[in-house]
């Protein structure tokens, strides 16, 4: 996706995080963001400049790294269809902060799908983004981690 597509999506976010419409922004910006132009903005048909998107995170009262892609922030590393198996019995061996905190997310996943085997479990997609918000840690360095330590050889 074009990167002021996915800019323009956070513009939009943030304006109706706080309940306003196109025409309230342009109305309470004395003009400074017709609503036309900011709708523009929002669907990603043209760029703002960085002094503009610093005033509109100022009007806003965010940071202007709020009004950027998420995705920026971490390398996000595909992974494959079958995700990444993971050997339950290695979770033990994790460093006790990380593996309590992964330890209790595949306990969750487990309840979750029914998956009481006991002796492995496979990870998905999703679940590696999320498991990656809670560690503070990449996508990537997630994946390698997990293959290096949680994956039988």
């Amino acid at each position: 996706m074009e990167y002021s597509v996915r800019v323009g999506e956070r513009l939009r976010a943030i304006r109706l995080q706080r309940g306003m419409s196109l025409q309230d922004v342009h109305r309470t910006t004395e003009g400074e963001f017709k609503a036309a132009v900011l709708g523009a903005y929002e669907r990603g048909e043209r760029s703002l400049s960085l002094p503009r998107l610093k005033r509109l995170a100022g009007y806003y009262e965010v940071p202007v790294s709020q009004l950027l892609p998420e995705e920026d922030i971490y390398e996000v590393l595909p992974v494959p269809d079958g995700g990444v198996t993971i050997d339950l019995s290695r979770v033990e061996a994790l460093d006790e902060t990380v593996g309590t905190v992964v330890d209790r997310f595949l306990q969750r996943i487990q309840v979750q799908r029914q998956d009481f085997n006991g002796k492995v479990l496979t990870i998905r997609a999703s679940d590696v983004v999320t498991l990656s918000m809670m560690l503070d840690v990449s996508d990537a360095d997630l994946v390698e981690s997990l293959r290096r330590e949680l994956t039988t050889p």
